[in-house]
């Protein structure tokens, strides 16, 4: 059986610590689909077509990138997963307080969808403290991006908060 896993989040910018999960579910799973949820009740740096170009562009070239696909969504998670064939949802968890939420939103997917799990993955050490949230705050004060995001994105958040 081929396992096909979505990696969902918001994307609003990709950070090197999403990219980190990203490559290590490439080796557990058969294909990952990269899937940006727009929610129009919170407010993006980036639309999500914006997302998804800067996705692709971080992912281009790299070995690992053959077997992932980049789609937007919106609405239920589980909805998404059963469209694409997905069997397995991907979170990323970088503290304690990160799994105290993920956990109550897997339990909250299980219910809704028990033939899909979630995968908790941790990235490596030295991304445990990036957030999009962190990393939107240096750029906007035109901080040093390069040890928090690929330089496609740091480049897209210069341009965005330039303005």
């Amino acid at each position: 059986m081929k396992t096909i896993a979505l990696y969902p989040g918001s994307f609003d910018p990709m950070t090197n610590g999403h990219l980190d999960i990203l490559e290590r579910a490439t080796k557990l799973f058969d294909r990952v689909i990269v899937t940006v949820a727009v929610n129009n009740r919170k407010e993006a740096v980036f639309s999500g077509d914006e997302r998804i170009e800067l996705i692709e562009t971080c992912i281009a070239g790299k070995e690992w990138s053959k077997n992932v696909e980049v789609k937007q969504f919106t609405g239920l998670l589980v909805d998404h997963a059963k469209k694409m064939n997905a069997n397995t949802l991907v979170r990323g968890v970088r503290q304690i307080s990160d799994f105290e939420y993920e956990f109550r939103m897997a339990l909250t997917n299980k219910r809704l969808a028990p033939n899909i799990d979630t995968v908790f993955l941790m990235p490596d050490e030295e991304f445990t403290f990036i957030s999009a949230s962190i990393v939107k705050e240096v750029a906007y004060w035109d901080g040093d991006l390069s040890s928090f995001v690929p330089k496609a994105v740091a480049e897209a958040l210069k341009k965005k908060f330039r303005k």
